[in-house]
């Protein structure tokens, strides 16, 4: 019997432009902890549906959820993404162009709170955010996340349920009690 993240991953295929982006991840060696497909489509729909047109991206890594979150905004849409490594925000920036969104993708590199307190000291403001970095930071980029939105702005994190290890009260890691 599958379980429902399974049967939620098998409902979705993935297009030749994200198995690229796997493969170019694959070939950069860096890790594979993209997004599944199916949460990408949420992501893509969740932005569409909410007309989003400033994305902040907490977390590159190789540019597969960027992509996704670009497919949804709106007519003017701009992604900034956050990304520690300059390497993987490179990787990401290729992707992005390979997918169309090159124009409208700002990628910032370095610690993602470094960029946090630039960006709020900008006065920047966004409708949705995707925090998908490090876990131990996860509250730190929600309350920065808070004072950067929008009015009506959506905050969505990756990985909040680990697959089922923070609702284990006998797993309690750094990461997983961040989250």
């Amino acid at each position: 019997m599958l379980t429902q993240e399974e049967y939620s991953e098998q409902l979705y295929t993935e297009d030749e432009i994200l198995l690229q982006v796997k493969e170019a991840i694959v070939q950069a060696g860096m890790p594979e902890v993209s997004v599944e497909p199916g949460y990408g489509r949420l992501l893509t729909m969740l932005v569409r549906l909410s007309r989003s047109k400033h994305i902040l991206e907490i977390g590159a890594l190789g540019g597969y959820s960027g992509i996704c979150l670009s497919r949804g905004f709106a007519a003017g849409g701009r992604l900034t993404s956050l990304e520690l490594r300059a390497d993987y925000a490179e990787l990401a920036r290729r992707n992005l162009e390979l997918a169309g969104f090159g124009d409208s993708t700002e990628y910032r590199i370095g610690p993602a709170m470094d960029s946090l307190k630039l960006l709020e000291a900008e006065g920047a403001k966004f409708d949705f955010f995707f925090i998908d970095a490090d876990k131990l930071n996860y509250t730190n980029y929600l309350e920065y996340a808070i004072k950067l939105a929008n009015p009506g702005a959506i905050i969505a994190g990756d990985n909040i349920f680990l697959r089922g290890r923070t609702l284990n009260t006998d797993r309690n890691g750094p990461a997983i009690m961040a989250v």
